[in-house]
């Protein structure tokens, strides 16, 4: 397949270390699904289009290796990982555990300018609500969780949730052209209302349901994107 490199000008700043630089832009690449799974990457042609050496494309490579967004295979190539609906499963269930408590923490530690702030994020969603594109939504659905975990005190925690968030990622943003977003809006103003009501026990409820919305889509996307997934995946 096409590596569709053409259309994304160069943007790495020579003056920080180049090799993070490259990773992260390809992981949002690969988690937006602007380079599809099953997607053929060239150390090569990575290099020449974003003007650097293969060095840091090939410490990027590892490292997506080591995050499941990519498979490297000995004298075949490197290639997007197809999603794996196990994987996908896992993490939702990991994050659901983790963030059920944080936001319960939350609910003890919020104050006035914490919700404030909650209230915000909610603010800015709703105005991207009827963007045509869902990145900015997305961005602000991922700040929300991080904002709910700063409040809680587990600022570092959150990071540790880094992998579940991409596997989940891929998954929802097949589905962004779809994606009920006046919902997701509602569901993450219930869950600040619970919050700002100190109200640990309707919070976590509100958090759980939220994050069971990915089982949802999984068959839905599996179905109609059948090449994009496992084989464990597309049974």
């Amino acid at each position: 397949m096409n590596q569709g490199l053409t259309d994304h000008p160069p943007a790495i700043d020579p003056a920080r270390p180049v090799g993070p630089q490259l990773f992260a832009r390809l992981r949002t690449r690969i988690v937006s699904c602007d380079l599809a799974p099953g997607t053929r990457l060239s150390e090569v042609d990575i290099a020449a289009h974003y003007a650097i050496s293969r060095q840091p494309v090939r410490e990027a490579f590892i490292k997506l290796s080591e995050a499941g967004l990519i498979d490297i295979r000995p004298q075949r190539g490197s290639f997007v990982s197809r999603i794996d609906v196990d994987a996908v499963l896992a993490a939702q269930f990991v994050r659901e555990a983790v963030e059920a408590d944080i936001v319960r923490a939350a609910c003890r530690r919020a104050d006035d300018a914490m919700l404030a702030m909650l209230r915000g994020n909610l603010t800015a969603q709703q105005r991207a609500v009827d963007d045509p594109a869902p990145q900015t939504f997305m961005d602000l659905d991922e700040a929300f969780h991080r904002m709910i975990a700063d409040i809680a005190g587990q600022s570092a925690g959150w990071a540790y949730l880094d992998m579940l968030r991409t596997q989940m990622d891929r998954v929802r943003h097949l589905t962004a052209s779809q994606l009920p977003r006046q919902i997701l809006v509602e569901q993450h103003r219930q869950i600040a209302d619970a919050i700002g009501a100190a109200n640990a026990d309707e919070a976590e409820q509100r958090m759980r349901r939220h994050l069971r919305r990915v089982l949802t889509d999984i068959p839905l996307v599996a179905a109609a994107k059948p090449a994009f997934f496992t084989e464990a995946g597309r049974r």
